[in-house]
């Protein structure tokens, strides 16, 4: 199983939501982190896509490439590129590049993303929010397969042989397919042959087991082998040096933040029994210590039927650098050594 970290390149904020420190600061040791990392043995890296003040990673590629100069051997990927909110040929273009610039490290997970910020700043109308995503996936896996491309759509002006460049250094450079809950999205990925990476960022993740095997059933009808048939998991996490103090650290921040999402959403603010509720043997969280994080990772696995990878998303609960920089090196050299012992 690959364990790594995905990240939202989120600043520190106040109880506002207001950042803390300047950007150029928050992205500095946003790389520092990915060069640990790396150093650590931690198999993957993973750059979100939004357009709000809170986070920097609106141009994902530009900071994994940054990083692929400070590392050797860590994968590089999004997390999730807003496919539906972006041109394929240019999303091609700019992950193709950065495998030629980081060795051949580069992948990508597409989705259609948790927040709709990036349409209207791109032009796009909300309601199209499925098509244009079907639409754009279906030219982006073509100029994956082709270097000269002919196609036509209703949201992007035809391609006539046109050659899309430049090429990657992978033969097929990895393309996974980011989803939420909606059955819809597990058995397009099984049909198209695509790993699965689902986001579990809340109730128990046992639940999505029939969601999983409609997705390797989805795959199997279309003729792909199971071993093609990835599945990754990405949960919110953190490893402390006990359980006490990992929820101590976490929870704070944690609590802001998703409060203040739920304003937008509607959602009640959030609650310490909630919380814990979500933190519990089978609920999605994984805020503990090492030995209890790593028993959780396997039991996940198992009730999901087997995953392949396994990514914590932390950087959305306030916590400092130094913090994030423990937890990872606590992955790094007590987490993974566990799970795959």
């Amino acid at each position: 199983m690959e364990i790594g970290i995905d990240s939202f390149a989120a600043f520190v904020t106040d109880e506002e939501g207001n950042p803390v420190g300047t950007a150029g600061q928050a992205m500095e040791e946003l790389l520092q982190r990915i060069k640990l990392a790396d150093e650590k043995g931690l198999d993957i890296f993973s750059i979100g896509e939004h357009h709000r003040k809170e986070f920097l990673d609106s141009a994902n590629t530009v900071i994994l490439a940054a990083a692929a100069g400070m590392t050797q051997r860590i994968k590089l990927s999004s997390a999730v590129t807003v496919l539906s909110a972006a041109d394929p040929v240019r999303i091609f273009q700019q992950f193709a590049t950065l495998d030629l610039v980081s060795g051949g490290r580069a992948e990508m997970v597409v989705g259609r993303g948790s927040f709709t910020e990036a349409f209207p700043l791109f032009g796009l109308n909300l309601q199209d929010y499925d098509k244009l995503f079907a639409e754009k996936l279906g030219l982006l896996l073509q100029i994956r397969e082709q270097e000269e491309v002919t196609w036509s759509g209703k949201f992007r002006p035809a391609l006539v042989n046109q050659a899309i460049y430049p090429r990657p250094i992978q033969e097929k450079l990895p393309i996974w397919l980011g989803v939420g809950g909606t059955p819809g999205s597990f058995a397009r990925a099984g049909a198209l042959g695509l790993p699965l990476m689902v986001a579990v960022i809340g109730g128990e993740t046992h639940r999505f087991r029939p969601l999983v095997d409609l997705y390797r059933e989805s795959g199997d009808k279309a003729g792909f082998p199971q071993n093609q048939l990835k599945v990754g998991l990405h949960s919110l996490g953190y490893v402390g040096d006990s359980h006490h103090k990992a929820v101590e650290e976490y929870y704070p921040g944690y609590a802001q933040t998703f409060t203040r999402i739920g304003r937008e959403r509607g959602w009640p603010p959030v609650t310490k029994q909630h919380f814990d509720a979500q933190n519990s043997n089978w609920g999605a969280y994984l805020v503990g210590d090492a030995e209890e994080v790593a028993e959780k990772i396997l039991r996940h696995s198992e009730s999901l039927g087997g995953i392949d990878r396994f990514t914590f998303q932390m950087d959305n609960a306030g916590l400092s650098h130094q913090q994030l920089s423990e937890s990872i090196a606590r992955i790094g050299e007590e987490v993974i050594p566990l799970v795959r012992g």
